[in-house]
């Protein structure tokens, strides 16, 4: 559905922080299912942790956020530019269920739930195979910067 070079035209993102490699589904105004293909490479696994590598679950919620954007972009029909910028307004109901180490391969499922006053809110759902991994109820706004 959208490929690393479609994502890096909608995504200000980039290494190490770009958490979306690839979008399997897409329905506009409803749903995306993302993919973030994690690897032993990842900087954050040098630290966190040595002895035993796991994703930061900041991170999935991040992934699952960028997500979120991807969806709403397509939604309202736009191409954001460098002075667009999608920030996080709160996240409610987070929850890891399982840890998420190099060789997974994180599937991020996103719905809209609403979109009013300048505000979207998302149910998302990050999971690893079948098992859950985070889940959590996101809230983003879109910016204009100078």
């Amino acid at each position: 559905m959208m490929d690393i070079h479609q994502i890096l035209k909608q995504l200000p993102h980039r290494y190490p922080f770009l958490l979306v490699d690839r979008v399997l589904e897409l329905e506009k105004g409803k749903r995306i299912l993302a993919l973030k293909n994690v690897t032993i490479n990842e900087p954050f696994f040098e630290g966190h942790f040595p002895h035993r590598p796991v994703m930061p679950g900041v991170l999935m919620l991040e992934a699952m956020a960028q997500a979120a954007a991807l969806l709403s972009f397509e939604t309202l029909g736009m191409v954001p530019d460098e002075k667009t910028v999608y920030y996080f307004a709160g996240i409610d109901g987070a929850r890891f269920k399982r840890p998420v180490e190099p060789g997974d391969q994180l599937l991020m499922d996103v719905t809209l739930d609403r979109m009013r006053a300048g505000i979207s809110k998302f149910k998302g759902v990050a999971r690893v195979g079948s098992e859950i991994a985070c889940e959590a109820e996101l809230m983003c706004t879109m910016r204009t910067v100078a």
